[in-house]
């Protein structure tokens, strides 16, 4: 509990610090619930496979800004901290956006194919739940990123 409290709510913390801060905390999360649902999702087979575009742009797009931006503040690449805070800000609240369309777009086409192979469908109710659970972590850690932001 002690590492959380050095670093206030207007500093961005490098190094391994971002395992122990908000929002830098949900880093892991998001990574895992993103890799699930781009694991997922690519697992099924759905007739036409276009709708599903939407869902693995997303999945994979989210996981790839994630890890970078975990490797740049490992890094301790944030040397104008206000710019990063925002741009951390900006990216949660647009990955929450986009993680919020996906997931309506997966439910909607889970809804239409559940007449088809029972094991598919499960798997894509899993899809379902982990990108709204995406979704969820995405928005938490961009209210902690625009608290933090406004501190600086």
């Amino acid at each position: 509990m002690a590492a959380t409290t050095t670093h206030s709510m207007g500093s961005l913390p490098s190094g391994l610090a971002i395992c122990v801060t908000l929002p830098d905390l949900f880093y892991l999360p998001e990574l895992v619930t993103g890799g699930l649902v781009w694991i997922l999702v690519a697992s099924t087979h759905v007739e036409p496979p276009n709708p599903l575009a939407w869902v693995m742009f997303v999945s994979i797009f989210c996981f790839i800004m994630t890890l970078l931006w975990v490797v740049f503040f490992i890094a301790g690449c944030h040397r104008n901290a206000s710019a990063w805070a925002a741009a951390d800000f900006a990216y949660h609240a647009i990955a929450a956006l986009f993680y919020l369309s996906a997931g309506v777009d997966l439910a909607i086409i889970t809804f239409q194919l559940k007449s088809g192979d029972f094991r598919l469908y499960q798997i894509d109710i899993a899809a379902v739940v982990f990108a709204f659970t995406a979704t969820l972590l995405y928005f938490i850690h961009a209210v902690f990123s625009s608290l933090r932001w406004k501190y600086f």
